[in-house]
């Protein structure tokens, strides 16, 4: 393997394994990159170490980590959600107390880590003016009363700015919940008994109207319904014992009173059968002739809670022409050294297909276009019929070739960036071979459910919603577009912020959905990935499988209808286990030669041939 140039990696080497040590998680999955630190999945982003690794740097990517580890380490998703306030500034103050707990948990194991956090808290504070401001309320509560409950759990000084803030709001604090906070070291290693505490410190500085409902109360709730149902019971026993005693206590009551009462039973009974029969006929005759349609048709179980908020979109609506421009070209600059490697597999492609594509002819036809190389044995015998020629169609020809990338955020870096330019290379070969490419993306609009999780909060939490996030589907290149008016586009996916979750399932249905419809006789749809569904708000209030279930059932699907080809390609992800046409490859560099490899498989005219080839560059590729 070559040395790597870049003196920052070995740093980064080492902080990546400390990180995985210190989260208890040996598979996470440590990226550095420019856009915000946190966790998605199993991929943490942490700052940017430049090669020059200054002071700042180093110290910022330490301290990052340790407190995203910590949180990893302690943090229950499922328990978090199920306490969490309804307001904003509830929520603001709930999110900052619990990191706080995660950290000083941390601390009592591992001091060093603690003083990492401290120089990240420190620089944050600096950087945002903390230690300049003059009154409680030019910083947040919830900021201050995370740095108040950090420092109460370690018994720890703040870094000066950050302690400016805490020393200005403390009064306040500790006038209102101080109280409650007198608890704080009994509860930090529970976390269901310390979100309970939070919620408390949260109605103590007068947010108590933004917690929502009470989530153990329905426990108590049901207990009382259920002693109400056991009263009525008792009462229904009380009445029948007393109408047994009234019965024994009449012998005179007659046998005919008695067959009576049994006859006005059975009359009563039919007629309520016939109402019954009646309401339903009536229902029926009421139910509208147009039901909704299942949310997917590959699952009838898969839900989702809201479609209101998703949205599919063009990637020009996205950014405004100057900004495609400007990140186009920053594409492009990246990845000037892997464009030769990139276009000579393309060119190996193109000349693959142009073998395939040159005119085949059957000959001695009684119509179609003259051959004029049998025109001598007319000449030589004018007695001979004319002969005419008529071109074999080309398999492929009629194709439409769908390329469908993964845009979440554990794409970022160099797989997007490889994705992107060979989703261009590869379009302008096969546009070329006349075969028509739609380019497709497929993220969310938000971390953590954005608005759907806020209407699933305000109307009452209902259990297992559902997928539970908003759905982006980007439109890079329609089939119909052509290369040159859409070049730009793919720059979008160097748009820091975009690339978030990544929903699979509902992203295929919809590709598959777009490709059967377009009028080419063969379809073809490639998916890149990195890996498995991934969404925290959907996956905490649902089964731990549930998007991976519906990602399997839209497959078996597809590949069951068989309108369409599919196979998939892996970056350091095993989607064989999920595809029967797939490849898996360990480093994105691969991406290119991966995809050419299986194109050329496809259109090769032999199946046998076919078969081998997609086989032989499977291996390869893994």
């Amino acid at each position: 393997m070559k040395k790597s140039d870049n003196p920052a990696d070995p740093f980064k080497k080492a902080l990546t394994e400390a990180t995985r040590a210190l989260s208890q998680d040996h598979e996470l999955n440590v990226t550095f990159s420019a856009d915000p630190s946190g966790v998605s999945g199993d991929t943490m982003r942490l700052p940017q170490v430049s090669r020059r690794m200054t002071r700042d740097e180093v110290l910022m990517a330490r301290g990052t980590a340790d407190a995203l580890a910590m949180k990893r380490r302690h943090h229950d998703t499922a328990t978090h959600l199920k306490y969490a306030p309804t307001g904003p500034m509830a929520r603001d103050l709930y999110e900052a107390m619990e990191t706080a707990r995660c950290e000083a948990l941390g601390a009592r194991d591992m001091p060093g880590a603690l003083s990492n956090i401290d120089a990240k808290l420190g620089q944050e504070a600096d950087r945002k003016g903390y230690g300049q401001i003059k009154s409680a309320t030019d910083a947040p509560l919830s900021v201050a009363a995370g740095y108040l409950l950090r420092q109460a759990a370690t018994g720890r000084k703040l870094p000066p700015s950050a302690q400016h803030v805490a020393d200005l709001w403390q009064p306040f604090v500790e006038e209102q919940a101080g109280g409650t906070l007198d608890n704080l070291a009994h509860s930090l290693t529970d976390q269901a008994a310390f979100a309970r505490l939070a919620r408390q410190v949260i109605s103590d500085l007068g947010y108590g109207d933004q917690l929502g409902e009470d989530p153990d109360q329905p426990q108590e709730d049901e207990a009382e319904d259920n002693a109400e149902q056991d009263e009525e019971a008792g009462d229904n026993q009380s009445n029948d014992q007393e109408q047994g005693e009234d019965a024994e206590a009449s012998p005179e009551r007659t046998q005919e009173q008695t067959q009576d009462e049994r006859q006005a039973q059975v009359s009563m009974d039919d007629m309520a059968d016939e109402e019954m029969a009646d309401e339903a006929e009536m229902s029926e005759a009421d139910t509208p002739p147009d039901m909704p349609p299942p949310v997917s048709e590959a699952s009838a179980d898969y839900k989702v809670y809201t479609q209101e908020f998703d949205e599919e979109i063009r990637a020009e609506d996205l950014a405004d022409p100057a900004e495609l421009e400007r990140l186009r070209a920053y594409l492009d600059k990246q990845l000037e050294p892997l464009r030769g490697a990139v276009s000579r597999l393309a060119n190996k492609l193109q000349r693959r297909l142009q073998a395939q594509q040159n005119r085949s002819w059957e000959f001695d036809k009684e119509e179609g276009v003259l051959d004029a190389g049998r025109l001598a044995r007319v000449v030589a015998n004018p007695t001979t019929p004319l002969s005419f020629k008529v071109e074999k169609d080309t398999e492929f020809r009629d194709t439409v070739v769908t390329l469908l990338l993964d845009n979440s955020g554990s794409m970022r870096g160099r797989p997007i960036s490889i994705a992107a330019i060979c989703a261009d290379v590869l379009a302008r070969t096969l546009e070329r071979s006349q075969v028509k490419v739609e380019i497709l993306g497929f993220t969310t609009r938000a971390w953590k459910g954005g608005m759907s999780r806020e209407k699933w909060l305000t109307e009452g939490r209902q259990a297992h919603p559902g997928r539970l996030n908003d759905l982006r589907h980007i439109i890079y290149k329609a089939a119909d577009a052509p290369w040159r008016r859409v070049r730009p586009n793919l720059g979008l996916m160097m748009k820091e912020g975009l690339l978030k979750e990544n929903i699979d399932g509902e992203a295929l249905e919809w590709a598959h959905k777009r490709l059967v419809k377009r009028p080419e006789q063969r379809r073809i749809l490639m998916v890149i990935s990195d890996g498995a569904p991934v969404d925290d708000s959907t996956l905490s209030v649902n089964p731990a499988n549930y998007l991976e279930k519906h990602l399997r059932d839209v497959i078996a699907m597809i590949e069951k209808r068989k309108q369409v080809e599919l196979l998939a390609i892996g970056i350091g992800h095993d989607v064989t286990r999920y595809y029967q046409r797939a490849v898996t490859i360990t480093d994105a560099e691969q991406l290119a030669g991966a995809m050419t490899e299986q194109l050329a498989a496809l259109f090769e005219s032999d199946a046998r041939k076919r078969a081998r080839a997609m086989g032989n560059s499977s291996r390869r590729a893994g």
